[in-house]
């Protein structure tokens, strides 16, 4: 643990910090945390991503990094993998530390709290422009350890809560909420993610899990609300796609590739949203 009253020297250099969290399992939070990367990105920011979902690692995947390792630098812990030369995007992950992706971390909560405050403490993030930090679900011990190492650092924005329309998400994400208030991460806003799944073929939107959940308890709980996200059966296809695309061109990254996604357009206004909120806590 750091010292009272001291921030994280691999963080030090990072401008921006953004938790990405969720009351409950399966909700998408890492699908998110994908797409305000890439959105990120294309804006010209250099983005770092931590993962410490231990127990469900996804961004290696995600990136079709599942190939990278992380390295041992002989003075200052680990390296981040890259996404590619220029640097522009870095993941750590403990997917990187696994042979094969169907190997589970079977661990009492003080490994994974051990393991988590090493992340936080030990990576050479060098110079960002924003972090964002992709947690497990629920409010459990590895969400503490993280409230416990960031506590001093004051490059933190806040939380990004992500929900699905149903009740039960929702009942979870009010849980979530309080947590953050406990600790004082400050709230940037709730994204309802699955509302609604958009057809491949003729593009119409269908609530099958319903929708307004979000919205509602935003506004029941006075927090901004950040927009309603479709499943889109082309994100899938592009995010399992994506390797060989870019064997078959250079030039076809996941950035640019998401680019011609129609959610990209959506999350660019999220983006802003968060980034609005930012700039009203700056001021």
């Amino acid at each position: 643990m750091v010292e009272e009253g001291e921030i994280p020297i691999s963080l030090q250099k990072v401008k921006h910090i953004l938790l990405i969290l969720s009351g409950k399992g399966g909700v998408g939070k890492s699908s998110v945390t994908t797409q305000l990367a890439l959105t990120l990105l294309n804006r010209g920011f250099k983005v770092g991503i931590l993962d410490i979902d231990l127990t469900g690692p996804s961004m290696p995947r995600m990136f079709g990094l599942e190939d990278k390792k992380l390295y041992q630098s002989t003075s200052n812990g680990w390296i981040p993998a890259f996404y590619d030369s220029t640097k522009q995007l870095s993941v750590c992950s403990i997917g990187f530390l696994l042979n094969d992706r169907g190997n589970s971390i079977v661990w009492r909560g003080p490994k994974k709290t051990g393991m988590i405050r090493q992340f936080l403490k030990d990576v050479q993030w060098g110079e960002l422009d924003y972090l964002l930090v992709d947690t497990p679900p629920g409010t459990s011990d590895e969400h503490i350890a993280l409230a416990e190492e960031i506590r001093y650092c004051n490059n933190i924005d806040g939380a990004v809560i992500v929900t699905t329309p149903q009740l039960v998400s929702v009942s979870d994400v009010r849980k979530e909420i309080n947590f953050c208030r406990k600790v004082k991460f400050r709230i940037l806003g709730i994204i309802e993610n699955m509302s609604g799944f958009v057809c491949p073929y003729c593009s119409t939107c269908t609530n099958i899990f319903g929708s307004g959940g979000g919205k509602i308890l935003a506004d029941q709980l006075a927090i901004p609300y950040l927009g309603n996200v479709p499943i889109d059966p082309k994100f899938t296809e592009l995010i399992e796609t994506q390797q060989q695309k870019r064997a078959e061109s250079k030039d076809a990254t996941l950035m640019t590739l998401y680019k011609k996604c129609e959610l990209s357009s959506l999350f660019d206004k999220i983006t802003e949203q968060i980034l609005s909120e930012t700039n009203r806590k700056l001021n």
